[in-house]
């Protein structure tokens, strides 16, 4: 596996960036400026320190180097003014856009995807993780090998630096496409796995935590299934699925899963890598969207989340909206407006453990639209199967007769369905009889 270097861990000297950000024709100059402030966040989490930001208004994009020639002129200025370490641009950028903006600034010029697959070298701690990493850095760096190579022969680290390109700097496209083909196989065969172990957890339902990025989803998972998931103030302080038990009354016991967190402009790759994780969203039964209430812009982060899920094909799945950090939120008008255009939603703190018991009769309530009774006869030989009923389902009658025992059992209709598959699978008289 490649090595990383992250300079918040290392305790390297941070790195001094400078941002660029354009404003195109018909898009709106603030949410440019919200995108920018974000770039300034993943740059944080980079290990670095933004010293300055360039914004212009543009009718279009310039092919050659995305601004105009002039406004080069002035970021390679002011990068020189400010011993500038590396610019951070705030949209994707094509090879040749690249190459002459660093011919021109003289400094590193690294995109916002770019930036983002850098973050996620330095958090991948699982090796699947570290292998969908490698795989996304990889597909991104293919068409701008020539480039980066060049870059990367006379560079030590830094963002941008981490990954595939500090260890293979002499590679050719034919290596690269051999491991890529490499990491793929791997991936398919962690998958498989995957897929065996979510066949052995089929008779539970599932709940995803599904959000943008430091929306506070691994908090609330902490509370609501006492689980001990990493929980840091930055984006995306966690990458890999995390899932933990959660009964949510003494008669129901799901799975509640915690998946990394989205972000506007997410690299295509990157999400292509990542989608057997991501999966566990689209297998999922129902979905808690986290959205981080007090922030300015948690409008368009609701807007990123959807995007995403449509992408995964999870958009239609139950979904209940969970408004988190409430305790943060002042404004008594826009909270009322919330409960009004987005009920029923519900509205928590999960580091104050404010609205968690909401949340889980909310989840009960939904949970109960599905339910439907059902007359079970098990054969005694397949005792086992009446242990798993009391666990995943309601009990309210059980009877013994000389062959089998009968269970009338209140439950989530497609685990009772799933239980019936495997009396059926077990012994062809055992049946049900639905109430």
């Amino acid at each position: 596996m490649v090595k990383t270097i992250h300079n918040i861990q290392t305790g390297k000297k941070r790195e001094k960036a400078l941002l660029v950000g354009v404003v195109l024709r018909g898009a709106r100059r603030e949410q440019v400026e919200e995108s920018l402030d974000e770039l300034a966040l993943l740059a944080d989490t980079a290990g670095a320190v933004v010293v300055d930001t360039v914004l212009q208004d543009r009718s279009a994009i310039n092919p050659a180097t995305l601004i105009g020639t002039g406004k080069v002129h002035e970021v390679a200025r002011k990068a020189l003014d400010g011993a500038v370490d590396v610019v951070l641009f705030d949209e994707d950028l094509s090879p040749v856009q690249i190459k002459n903006l660093e011919r021109e600034i003289k400094k590193k010029v690294i995109d916002r995807s770019g930036l983002i697959l850098d973050i996620f070298a330095g958090r991948a701690r699982t090796h699947e993780a570290q292998i969908q990493v490698e795989l996304a850095q990889l597909k991104y760096l293919y068409p701008r090998l020539t480039r980066q190579w060049m870059h990367l022969s006379r560079q030590e680290g830094g963002i941008g630096m981490r990954g595939p390109g500090e260890t293979q700097l002499e590679v050719d496209r034919r290596m690269i496409r051999k491991k890529i083909k490499k990491l793929e196989e791997d991936l398919k065969r962690i998958e498989q796995q995957r897929r065996v172990r979510r066949k052995n957890r089929e008779g539970l339902i599932k709940i995803s935590l599904v959000g943008y990025t430091n929306a506070g989803k691994s908090s609330l998972m902490n509370v609501l299934a006492d689980a001990d998931a990493f929980v840091e103030d930055r984006l995306f302080a966690t990458l890999d699925a995390t899932i933990r038990a959660f009964r949510v009354d003494e008669h129901r016991k799901t799975l509640l899963i915690d998946t990394v967190g989205f972000i506007r402009k997410l690299p295509p790759h990157l999400i292509a890598s990542f989608r057997s994780t991501l999966e566990e969203t689209v297998e999922s039964d129902m979905l808690l969207h986290v959205i981080d209430v007090s922030h300015p812009c948690f409008h368009e982060h609701i807007g990123a989340v959807q995007d995403v899920l449509r992408e995964l094909g999870a958009e239609s799945k139950p979904c209940i909206t969970v408004f988190n950090k409430i305790d943060r939120l002042t404004d008594r008008v826009l909270f009322a407006e919330l409960k009004r255009r987005f009920a029923p939603a519900v509205f928590t703190s999960a580091m104050r453990g404010i609205g968690t018991e909401t949340l889980k009769r909310e989840i009960v309530r939904r949970l109960d639209a599905f339910v439907e009774e059902t007359i079970f006869h098990i054969p005694h030989r397949h005792a086992r199967l009446v242990a798993l009923l009391y666990d995943r389902a309601h009990v309210l009658d059980k009877r013994i007769e000389d062959e089998a025992v009968v269970l009338t059992v209140r439950g989530e209709a497609r685990i009772l369905k799933r239980f019936q598959r495997m009396l059926e699978d077990g012994d062809g008289r055992a049946h049900s009889d639905r109430g």
